[in-house]
């Protein structure tokens, strides 16, 4: 319980946009930023239990605080944090994956979108307890260096049809307008003849009015 405790505590002193908006409330306040983190985190889980909305909220609590790191880790001169946050889109990716399968019987649980919550944050947290750093060197990891030369094969295989499919598309294509175009033509010159005669019968015909008067 104590090691629970020091953890959270050191989670708290680190600087990012949660703990520096804990800090302003603290300075305002005058509560301790501890527990304003505990109730923050109370009211939250009690409004993904209760409240209207709450898969929307867990989505946004999973993706517009790590974008929004995700963007200054991009532009930051370190790479370190670059590694950081694209190992949690991987590990994001790989559980929207998951949950699209599993959603319509998970959703129905009453605790789901707090677990899923609390997992989303589990997996954002700095420091070595990070919940996507894990995953990933002890799941993802293994299972990718176990399987991607498989995996680069049937990329490649299906690259390679795809391309052969769209030449053959392309080509059909191509061929179809070539002939519409050479059944049009003759059409058009069979037309044409009548249409630039008329001006000649009008004129004869005019002339011989002429003549009979």
């Amino acid at each position: 319980m104590d090691g629970l405790r020091q953890r959270f505590e050191r989670l708290l002193e680190q600087r990012n946009l949660a703990t520096e908006a804990l800090r302003a409330l603290e300075a305002k306040t005058g509560v301790d930023k501890r527990y304003l983190a505990a109730g923050a985190t109370t009211l939250l889980s009690l409004y993904l239990l209760f409240g209207y909305g709450a898969p929307l909220l867990c989505n946004l609590i999973g993706f517009v605080y790590p974008a929004y790191a995700s963007i200054k880790a991009i532009e930051s001169p370190s790479k370190e944090d670059d590694t950081v946050w694209l190992t949690y889109w991987v590990v994001y990716g790989l559980f929207g994956l998951a949950e699209f399968f599993s959603d319509l019987l998970l959703s129905w649980f009453p605790f789901y979108y707090v677990g899923k919550c609390a997992f989303l944050l589990f997996c954002m947290i700095p420091g070595p307890w990070n919940g996507a750093h894990m995953l990933y060197r002890r799941v993802i990891r293994p299972l990718f260096l176990k399987h991607h030369e498989a995996v680069d094969n049937i990329m490649r295989d299906l690259s390679g049809r795809a391309l052969d499919v769209a030449a053959g598309v392309t080509r059909d294509v191509l061929q179809t307008l070539a002939r519409s175009r050479a059944l049009i033509t003759p059409t058009a010159m069979a037309v044409g003849p009548p249409l630039l005669l008329e001006p000649t019968i009008a004129k004869v015909t005019v002339a011989q009015l002429q003549k009979d008067k």
